[in-house]
């Protein structure tokens, strides 16, 4: 990898290293959220919900959109969630102390169910 590429991954992982900016992240898998939304159902404060988004405005994970005289913040793209996506799925075989060959059976046979 060239070192600017991973400069740009150490950013974008520094990032989702946070409690509060992950939640953030999940809350807008549902929908585009303003910020007084986020902060009533986050339960945090509106400095910090309003430094959180900047940063993740700022790496291009979120992004905003007006509408009428509200601005609200969504998830950039499918990337972000993909990338999410991935997070989750290590973490549940992790936390289930499977092996990564375990889990995608597991998958396999949801599939075959579903």
């Amino acid at each position: 990898m060239k070192k600017d590429v991973i400069i740009e991954l150490e950013t974008i992982f520094k990032l989702l290293g946070n409690r509060q900016r992950l939640t953030i992240l999940e809350l807008l898998r549902e929908r585009a959220y303003s910020v007084s939304e986020i902060i009533a159902i986050l339960d945090m404060e509106q400095s910090a919900v309003s430094h959180q988004l900047k940063l993740l405005r700022e790496a291009q994970l979120v992004q905003t959109q007006r509408q009428g005289r509200e601005i609200l913040y969504c998830l950039s793209d499918s990337h972000v969630l993909t990338l999410l996506d991935n997070a989750l799925n290590h973490v549940s075989h992790v936390l289930k102390q499977e092996t990564h060959e375990e889990f995608l059976a597991e998958e396999r046979e949801k599939n075959k169910k579903g």
